[in-house]
């Protein structure tokens, strides 16, 4: 089994602060969820928020030039311009950015400094549904003196998402009846519930990668054909039988998916723990991906081990990757909770480059 204890290289990225970001609350830098790349503008998204974030480079291994991209104002959601997305998947293919939020459920906290035992217990037992985390759709990328921008209308081209309601998901909605995810809709992420952290997309075709739920020991990517309606909304096609969805499940030795990459003909999978404990990270290579159009379990042959990334505990937690193509053969791994090391100036954070073998 492959094995790469050190990366080939870092990558500095720099951001603004939060504090100068309408809509933005948290620090970006410590809250990575996802990565993207249209030629010299890297795209990340920080899951606390209705927008993401561009960086260009300014130096050898150096990446900054921060500019936010609010989605709430280029499109009505639900929830309004500021309630939080909770992006976790983009991807760039035909002058488009494809995104997603997890469309998942979040539990209450347990905050010791403010509740009891009584209270924390209580908070524990509130489920919250976040109708801003339903999006699924894809923006024009026009490109800029900057970088690319993403916007909501250029040319002939416009943002296209499938249909936004208040109290559900359209998604979720397809797969009520489903014998392996419909269980998991009503369970919160992080406890083996149904949540989307992984995009890519190819013409009309589009791979969700699911941190949640695992089944024994196979991750789950769901597929769709997007075809768009007579009002520009996206809406799948029925392409498996009856469904509007095709149900793919690896094997991943137990491990939950956080992003996805497209290299050739072949899909990157960066894997994690399931629950919000700590736990293995890997990259595996779903060999030949795009001739899969049936539903079923993949054989073990066509998945292949890549990299075993790190294990450091309650930090360094891998959630993006991106292609690299500055190192030949290579993938960019940006974390969420950074350790202080991967901090080497305030609102900086290194990124590994890994060599994929």
């Amino acid at each position: 089994m492959p094995h790469h204890p050190d990366p080939h290289s870092t990558i500095s990225l720099a951001f603004r602060h939060a504090d100068d970001i309408d809509g933005v609350a948290a620090a970006i830098h410590e809250d990575v969820s996802s990565a993207a790349r249209a030629g010299d503008s890297l795209f990340v998204c920080c899951d606390e928020a209705a927008g993401i974030d561009r960086l260009t480079p300014t130096g050898q291994g150096t990446w900054g030039n921060h500019v936010h991209f609010n989605f709430g104002e280029m499109i009505d959601l639900p929830a309004g311009p500021d309630g939080e997305m909770d992006i976790e998947g983009l991807d760039v293919d035909g002058g488009w950015l494809w995104v997603t939020g997890s469309h998942s459920l979040k539990r209450g906290k347990m905050k010791p400094h403010k509740h009891d035992a009584e209270s924390g217990l209580a908070a524990m037992a509130r489920i919250k549904r976040d109708p801003n985390r339903y999006f699924l759709g894809r923006f024009p990328l026009v490109k800029r003196p900057g970088g690319y921008e993403p916007v909501a209308v250029h040319g002939t081209r416009r943002a296209a998402w499938i249909k936004l309601m208040k109290k559900r998901s359209k998604l979720l909605g397809w797969l009520e009846d489903d014998a392996h995810l419909g269980p998991a809709l009503g369970i919160p992420s992080k406890e083996n519930g149904f949540d989307i952290e992984g995009m890519v997309a190819r013409g009309e075709r589009v791979w969700l990668g699911l941190r949640g739920p695992v089944l024994r020991d196979h991750a789950v990517i769901l597929e769709l054909e997007m075809g768009e309606t007579e009002n520009g909304h996206l809406k799948p096609r029925r392409i498996d039988g009856r469904r509007r969805y095709r149900k793919h499940l690896l094997p991943a030795a137990g491990e939950g998916i956080r992003d996805l990459e497209v290299d050739g003909d072949d899909l990157l999978i960066l894997t994690g723990p399931v629950t919000g404990g700590d736990g293995r990270s890997d990259i595996l290579r779903w060999k030949g991906f795009r001739a899969f159009e049936t539903s079923g379990v993949v054989p073990a042959e066509a998945v292949e081990h890549v990299v075993e990334l790190p294990y450091r505990g309650p930090v360094d937690h891998p959630e993006g990757l991106v292609l690299w193509p500055e190192v030949k053969g290579a993938a960019l791994v940006l974390y969420d909770a950074p350790a202080k090391a991967r901090i080497p100036e305030p609102e900086t954070i290194l990124g590994d480059v890994w060599k994929l073998g």
